[in-house]
């Protein structure tokens, strides 16, 4: 029997991936993660899956599995920007990455891993090259680093490693990360619970609400894992974003309009009170991304057809689930 391995597999984007491989008909999978949050179980609940280990269980496990693993998609991370211990994060998102990316190579086993956005900082460029990478605090270094140990296996690589560099990704399954979730879930739980959508004054030289990320809906994200899954030849860093650059008031905009069945322009949702612009927080000063936007150029020239909802669609989607449950 081969396994499909999914670190993070109770978390935001692993359990998605765990749900989308059950739609192929794959159950034969192995689930690691960290259930000291225990309210994540929920989302592996309806799944499948062969086996659960604790991520502090799984690399002394995988000497058993060897050859029986058929793929490893590494989703797991501590993914809290404002976490304050350095060792922890290094030991979570460095360490234990290398020492899984040494074994998928020692038995053949394609890596198809976790990247982030924060690794590029404050921009103003996002291309998968050294020259634009300049992490603002230590969870990006953290995912910078690894993806510096990456590049330099890939030119003598034995089998698949494939980084996928998270933007800014939003939808079902992730109410468990609190403070971390996305604009998206906040700005829907806010809406029903004030009335309205808080989003940051201007800063760095945009006007309220007007700082731009590139918001990508978590199902086109597990739909390029999944087209990396097939194409074992396909190995190096990619962007994992829609190319397109927007702003918060239009991804509050679609919010407002998709829970209340409307649409409903920014001018006419701020003239009634739905958004609210709150002050900057000072401890974000020099440590936010006020723009971001996936050069996709790599991912393209690499084969990958699919394209990418906007924020009105990926909301839209959202919101129905989101009522739903």
């Amino acid at each position: 029997m081969m396994y499909y391995v999914v670190t993070g597999a109770a978390g935001f984007i692993g359990s998605k991936l765990v749900e989308a491989l059950n739609r192929r008909g794959i159950a034969d999978i192995i689930a690691v993660d960290n259930l000291a949050q225990a309210d994540k179980f929920e989302n592996l609940a309806g799944c499948e899956i062969a086996d659960y280990l604790d991520q502090s269980e799984f690399l002394s496990q995988m000497e058993n599995l060897g050859s029986d693993v058929e793929a490893v998609f590494h989703q797991g991370a501590c993914s809290d920007t404002m976490e304050p211990d350095g060792r922890y994060m290094m030991e979570n998102n460095y360490g234990y990455s290398k020492r899984l990316l040494d074994w998928c190579q020692e038995e053949e086993v394609p890596l198809i891993y976790a990247s982030s956005a924060a690794v590029y900082g404050a921009g103003p460029e996002f291309r998968e090259e050294r020259g634009c990478e300049r992490p603002l605090n230590i969870y990006g270094y953290s995912k910078f680093q690894f993806d510096q140990y990456a590049r330099r296996i890939l030119p003598k690589t034995n089998s698949q490693i494939a980084g996928l560099r998270y933007f800014n990704v939003y939808g079902p399954n992730e109410a468990h990360k609190g403070r971390m979730a996305s604009v998206a879930f906040h700005a829907f739980n806010q809406l029903l619970a004030e009335g309205k959508v808080k989003l940051f004054a201007g800063s760095d030289g945009y006007r309220d609400g007007e700082q731009r990320r590139d918001f990508v809906y978590v199902d086109d994200v597990v739909a390029v894992n999944l087209w990396l899954l097939e194409r074992r030849d396909v190995s190096g860093i990619f962007n994992c974003g829609t190319g397109r650059a927007q702003s918060f008031n239009r991804l509050a905009v679609a919010v407002i309009n998709a829970v209340n069945g409307t649409g409903a322009a920014l001018h006419d949702v701020v003239a009634k009170g739905l958004i609210e612009y709150i002050a900057f927080p000072p401890q974000l000063a020099g440590r936010y991304q006020s723009f971001t936007e996936a050069d996709l150029t790599r991912l393209r020239a690499a084969g990958y057809p699919g394209e990418f909802r906007n924020v009105e669609q990926g909301v839209a989607a959202y919101v129905k689930e989101l009522r739903r449950k």
